[in-house]
């Protein structure tokens, strides 16, 4: 996510490693909201669906609040002005469509996610073209919807997600299994790319501008490609950390991954603190990355993280966000229903 944001990223060319760090685009985001899907797996019962019943609506309600808030802290993100395409918007209303799919079991949503990844792409070039993205007006809505992550595709992701925390996440079995058909999957997505880029004389119709793997493209080789490489790497760091050592050595990382949200918010409201205060203009993109901002950012975002989590604990918007959750849907007593409260 940073390397996307601070680093004006090379074309990737497989035989120059110099632009190998272009791996970083297109991708960080989609493993962003995969992981948005194993999220809601984990708070809903992890390889369980949710019974119908109390806990089913309270989880149901927190989910909601959880959205609205995103999607408020999102849009204050965006009045900053920095120039980042933020994702929280998104992320928003894809966990409120989340909330339709808890209680189905593994096997369907790997399913549902399948047909997702192979219909959606095809349709997103026609709504792209609609009227209602012209103008001002259209482009303060494409902000608020996070429509440069579409939902209509992204919710291929979402689904991916909640899937595999249905999975059994924790067991080597599907961590192995899972490494492998993401693996396979991302071979599948670029290398079908690629021979589609090696054709001569490919036009440049609707369909073409599908069969990509283009990053941001919203395209079908990108869907299959990308999303079978963010469920790999989901995979493999669960295995990584099954070894002592490297878990023990991984512990910044993930003190890290325990606080997306502060880690997002914080490295956007930093960017639009420093912006202002040395040029004026927190939507100088230029100006920002010519200070060669990365290492620092990066740095910072860990160092921080793992003090905040070793002396403090949960993250702090994290913390905040569960706070106003739990207050707001409660659990209703003795088996009643779990009400918004007044």
């Amino acid at each position: 996510m940073l390397a996307a944001h601070l680093i004006d990223l090379p074309a990737w060319d497989a035989s120059d490693p110099t632009t190998w760090i272009d791996l970083a685009s297109g991708r960080s985001s989609i493993l962003f909201a995969t992981l948005a899907g194993v999220s809601i797996a984990l708070v809903s019962g992890g390889a369980d669906p949710l019974p119908r019943g109390r806990r089913l609506r309270t989880v149901r309600g927190r989910l909601v609040v959880r959205a609205i808030l995103l999607w408020i802290i999102g849009l204050l993100l965006i009045a900053t002005g920095v120039p980042v395409y933020v994702i929280l918007p998104s992320y928003a209303i894809l966990f409120l469509l989340g909330i339709a799919l808890l209680r189905l079991p593994a096997r369907a949503l790997w399913s549902l996610a399948a047909v997702l990844a192979l219909v959606m792409p095809w349709g997103q070039p026609a709504l792209d073209a609609l009227p209602i993205w012209q103008g001002e007006g259209g482009e303060d809505l494409v902000l608020a919807l996070g429509w440069h992550y579409p939902a209509t595709v992204w919710c291929a992701f979402l689904v991916a997600g909640l899937a595999a925390g249905r999975s059994d996440l924790s067991a080597r079995t599907t961590q192995g299994r899972l490494l492998l058909v993401g693996g396979a999957l991302a071979v599948i997505g670029y290398g079908t790319d690629a021979l589609v880029g090696a054709l001569p004389g490919v036009p440049a119709t609707e369909v073409a501008s599908v069969l990509t793997a283009r990053p941001h493209s919203n395209g079908l080789l990108e869907v299959i490609g990308s999303g079978g490489f963010a469920l790999a790497v989901v995979a493999l760091c669960q295995l990584a950390c099954r070894v002592p050592a490297l878990g023990a050595a991984a512990l910044p990382l993930r003190a890290v991954g325990s606080m997306p949200l502060t880690a997002y918010v914080g490295q956007i409201l930093v960017w639009a603190v420093l912006a202002a205060a040395l040029f004026g203009d927190t939507g100088d993109l230029g100006a920002m990355r010519s200070l060669h901002p990365f290492w620092p950012f990066a740095l910072g975002t860990v160092a921080f993280c793992t003090a905040w989590a070793l002396f403090v604990g949960r993250g702090p918007l994290e913390r905040v966000v569960a706070g106003i959750t739990r207050t707001l849907v409660r659990t209703g007593p003795r088996g009643g229903v779990g009400r918004l409260a007044r």
